[in-house]
């Protein structure tokens, strides 16, 4: 099962109703109340799921519509709602699974962690901002600027 197929059973669980449809917007995905519509302009599934996370992220953390980003509270709104999405599908110990499973590059970490590489850079800037510009996890130590996993040898 995908990612992608996993948040939709956590759509499902949460009432949630899930369309992929049509827009006349660019706009990739949209959450009104308990409905989330999917662009059928996106096709692979990796990307889908990121959407759905984002908007899951707004059912789940925000409030009326924050389309227009150039109020100060919509723009902190829309950040809620990445942050959730993030936390959904990314934990930052799996910056050092990849590590240890041979990832050594942006393409191969987005395929690992089934996300798009726009999402893997989200992420790096959420965890910079929660740990700074590196973090110490055992052994390793992850830096964020730019992306890097050092291995501690005793």
């Amino acid at each position: 099962m995908n990612t992608y197929e996993r948040l939709l059973i956590h759509a499902e669980d949460k009432n949630i109703i899930v369309v992929e449809k049509y827009f006349k917007s660019k706009s990739k995905g949209l959450c009104k109340n308990n409905k989330i519509g999917i662009s059928k302009i996106i096709k692979h599934s990796t990307e889908k799921a990121c959407v759905l996370a984002e908007e899951l992220g707004h059912y789940h953390r925000t409030s009326g519509n924050i389309l227009d980003q150039s109020k100060i509270n919509n723009r902190k709104q829309e950040l809620k709602a990445r942050r959730w999405a993030i936390k959904k599908l990314i934990r930052v110990e799996q910056f050092i699974d990849a590590f240890d499973a041979g990832v050594r590059d942006r393409h191969e970490l987005a395929e690992f962690l089934e996300v798009t590489e726009e999402f893997i850079d989200m992420a790096i800037e959420h965890f910079k901002g929660i740990y700074g510009y590196s973090h110490t996890i055992g052994n390793y130590t992850l830096f964020f600027s730019p992306l890097w996993v050092y291995r501690h040898f005793e």
